[in-house]
């Protein structure tokens, strides 16, 4: 049996790809391929496939469509001692969890199991025990590790997104978040991944660049292409994918976040998830987030972090394109929130506080 492990990373495509896995489970299984539940919820949703009496994955729930993703929250709470994050409800203990897939391997017998997570990810930090915990129940398996990296500026800007959408207080990444991530797997990913190849020592690594990911039509298309496993053709690759704000908002949100109550800092989020992009008019390549200065200390931080995946790659520089960190982009993250905060019309805001809100916003910052 052979075990493929996607251990991240986030923002590059791995909601698709968890997509894929729970849509095609059933179709997957009878070739021999194991996406496995790990609790009550996908056990049933599988069976109901099985047996007809649902035509189509749910793959609105969570523990449908990214088990893994709750497999990998509930060992960092037993490394952490902190909770599961709510999405993912009520979550069984982590011996369950792990008997659960142990289970269903012996019963149905497969050919190859993929784990998928991007929450694995957090594991290099510190939590090296939970990485053995996973080698030690597939000790008598191949193991292959897929893992997808972003440019690390591109990448900490959409990181920074996905906070704000998920209500996330903090300061702009020029005042300071930016260089705070640098000490964690959000920038580091030589962090990221020496603990994985040194406890699944010997295993098949494909480390691939986001941007040869979207070359190859993304995510499912180059993971289904690079790892050592027989896909049956012509199945389901559509979505879902994760929306994001333009980074226009960034700052609208960031303050909304901190000031409003969450229930209205959610709904606006919401409203700029739904935004028309007419009315975002300076597209996210165009908006700066760093400045000049920013830029060059990122660059230099992650020279020796780069020099690490280009030698684990062997083939050249692992992100061709690095200098680019370098070049700032034409319009400042301010001047891309005061163009926007021009085309909205306060009367359109989801409730009459976020409305005085962006009235406020838009006098201070327009």
């Amino acid at each position: 049996m052979k075990l493929i492990l996607y251990i991240g990373h986030h923002k590059v495509g791995s909601t698709a790809l968890q997509g894929y896995l729970a849509r095609n489970a059933l179709a997957l299984l009878e070739h021999g391929i194991l996406y496995p539940a790990v609790e009550s919820e996908g056990l049933i949703h599988l069976l109901a496939l099985a047996t007809k009496r649902q035509a189509q994955p749910m793959l609105d729930r969570m523990n449908v469509r990214e088990p893994h993703n709750a497999l990998a929250f509930r060992m960092l709470a037993k490394s952490t001692g902190r909770e599961t994050p709510p999405w993912h409800g009520v979550l069984p203990g982590l011996p369950i969890m792990l008997r659960t897939i142990r289970h269903q391997i012996e019963l149905l017998q497969p050919q190859t199991v993929i784990l998928c997570s991007e929450v694995f990810s957090n594991f290099g930090a510190g939590h090296e025990p939970m990485i053995e915990k996973l080698r030690d129940m597939f000790s008598e398996s191949g193991t292959e590790l897929y893992c997808a990296l972003r440019r690390p500026d591109e990448y900490l800007v959409s990181w920074y997104g996905q906070r704000l959408r998920f209500g996330y207080k903090m300061v702009p990444l020029a005042e300071g978040r930016a260089l705070k991530d640098t000490e964690t797997i959000h920038f580091d990913y030589r962090m990221l991944l020496a603990p994985w190849l040194q406890v699944f020592d010997g295993a098949k690594l494909h480390l691939r660049n986001y941007s040869d990911i979207l070359a190859a039509g993304g995510s499912v298309e180059d993971f289904t292409a690079r790892v050592g496993c027989d896909f049956p053709p012509s199945l389901s690759a559509k979505g879902p994918a994760n929306r994001g704000f333009p980074r226009a908002a960034f700052e609208i949100l960031r303050q909304a976040n901190a000031e409003l109550d969450p229930v209205e800092a959610r709904r606006l989020r919401e409203f700029f998830l739904d935004l028309p992009p007419e009315l975002s008019p300076i597209p996210d390549r165009d908006v700066e987030p760093f400045g000049a200065d920013l830029r060059a200390e990122l660059f230099a931080r992650f020279a020796p972090i780069h020099d690490y995946l280009s030698r684990l790659s062997g083939e050249g520089d692992f992100f061709p394109d690095l200098e680019e960190m370098l070049a700032p982009r034409p319009v400042p993250l301010a001047e891309a929130s005061a163009e926007l905060l021009r085309q909205l019309d306060p009367h359109t805001m989801p409730t009459p506080t976020t409305s005085v809100f962006i009235s406020r916003i838009k006098a201070a910052l327009a």
